[in-house]
C-alpha cells in the first residue's frame, strides 16, 4: 500500500533553512502529484507546494514564492520542500500528500516546523 514518511522539521531562527522530506512507498511515483500542505487559520490546511510528475510543473502559495522549492527523486520515491529565508507565520506542521491519478489521496503523519524571532 502507499505510505509516507516525513522528516527534516525542527527549530530555526527567522531567515533560517529546512529542508523537508516525504519518503514514499508502494507507488509508482511519476504517476503522482505530489503536494505539501500545512494548516492555515480559517482553513482546513493551506497547499504550500505541488509538484505534478506527469505534467513536470510545480506550483506554490503566493506566500511562499521565491523562499520554498519543492523536488523530487523517482528513484528514491520521495519529495523534498526546501525552505529559505524562514518567517515565524511559517511554523506550522507540514503534510505531504500524494494524489494518485484514479483520485485517492494518501498523507503522512507530518512534520513540525517551528520559526522562532
Amino acid at each position: 500500500q502507499v505510505q509516507l514518511v516525513e522528516s527534516g522539521g525542527g527549530s530555526v531562527q527567522a531567515g533560517g533553512s529546512l529542508r523537508l522530506s516525504c519518503a514514499g512507498s508502494g507507488f509508482v511515483f511519476n504517476r503522482f502529484i505530489m503536494r505539501w500542505f500545512r494548516p492555515a487559520p480559517g482553513k482546513e490546511r493551506e497547499l504550500v507546494a505541488v509538484m505534478d510528475n506527469p505534467e513536470s510543473t510545480t506550483k506554490y502559495v503566493e506566500s511562499v514564492k521565491g523562499r520554498f522549492t519543492i523536488s523530487g527523486d523517482s528513484a528514491k520515491t520521495t519529495v523534498y520542500l526546501q525552505m529559505h529565508s524562514l518567517e515565524p507565520g511559517d511554523t506550522a506542521v507540514y503534510y505531504c500528500n500524494a494524489l494518485a491519478p484514479w483520485g485517492s489521496h494518501y498523507w503522512g503523519q507530518g512534520t513540525q516546523v517551528t520559526v522562532s524571532t
